[in-house]
């Protein structure tokens, strides 16, 4: 029987599939010009962000989902000093990206202005002031417009927006066209990293597609996915690069870490040796894609 303690948000996974939250407070739930948006508390993971009816983030476990995202493509940077992110309105983004000392200028490009006001003002602990840093620039703009008319580089470029699984401004994020321009603003050795979506067996179909569409564009295109608890799945990211260049070892990582003082709860070498292992099953898929995500033919892909 249902606790009559909690009020009950379901969140449609598929349309055969659903995640059910035990809520315990409502703290926001308002329409912007984009999407729907609520802030809510559980018992289980904390407060809670759902965007149009799905969980993107979790007080609890969002610091997996974050740093999986990050040091990946920063640690693999020299020395990254110019740095944009794209979406990651809760600013827990921006707030691993400055964890890193030669970081001098980060520019986050943000469609949904609403949504980054009401996470600046309820999500304090995923951004923990970071929208204040002085190196931090906000536009609240269509990131495409804003790197069609960007003529600097950029060491690593994150991008922190929905997957193509239905209609909206981010479809144009993940075509071919698209990732040909993020190329084309990364530095000699700027590396790019996204969230892609849901990596499980019966939900993989955008990540494979993305993943084939970035192969067709950058020399190095590594998937991975770490398990985040608040989504009960298995989370994807890619990280690539306009250069050819090998993954660092377990302890080479752990060398950098150690370099660079940072301070992280879920990412280290042995975490990287984990996240990049890919099961059989999926490694079969993601051979076996042939979709490439084109401008011409903007769809969602399921």
């Amino acid at each position: 029987m249902p606790s009559e303690k909690h009020k009950w948000y379901i969140d449609h996974t598929s349309p055969g599939t659903a995640h059910i939250y035990g809520i315990e407070n409502y703290i926001r739930s308002f329409q912007t010009r984009y999407q729907q948006v609520e802030i809510a508390d559980t018992e289980m993971f904390g407060r809670l962000l759902f965007l149009d009816g799905k969980v993107q983030s979790a007080e609890s476990d969002e610091y997996i989902y974050h740093e999986a995202l990050v040091h990946p493509a920063m640690l693999m940077h020299p020395a990254p000093r110019r740095v944009l992110v794209i979406g990651g309105g809760e600013g827990a983004t921006l707030r691993e990206v400055l964890k890193y000392q030669s970081v001098e200028e980060l520019i986050m490009v943000d469609l949904d202005k609403e949504v980054v006001e009401n996470c600046r003002k309820y999500l304090e602990s995923w951004h923990q002031g970071s929208f204040n840093d002085n190196r931090v620039t906000l536009y609240f703009m269509d990131a495409r417009e804003y790197l069609e008319n960007e003529n600097g580089a950029f060491d690593v470029i994150i991008s922190d927006v929905p997957e193509p699984v239905e209609e909206g401004p981010a479809l144009k994020l993940f075509t071919n066209q698209y990732f040909e321009l993020i190329k084309s603003r990364l530095s000699e050795k700027g590396m790019f990293s996204l969230q892609a979506g849901d990596t499980s067996m019966p939900f993989i179909a955008s990540h494979s597609a993305i993943n084939n569409t970035l192969n067709k564009v950058m020399p190095f295109v590594r998937p991975y996915r770490a398990f985040v608890p608040s989504y009960n799945t298995e989370w994807g990211f890619i990280l690539s690069a306009p250069a050819e260049m090998e993954l660092p070892s377990t302890s080479l990582f752990d060398k950098l870490v150690e370099e660079r003082k940072l301070e992280l709860q879920y990412f280290d070498g042995e975490t990287a040796r984990a996240i990049f292992a890919l099961p059989k099953d999926m490694r079969k898929r993601l051979e076996e894609e042939t979709r490439v995500i084109d401008d011409n033919h903007l769809m969602p892909i399921y």
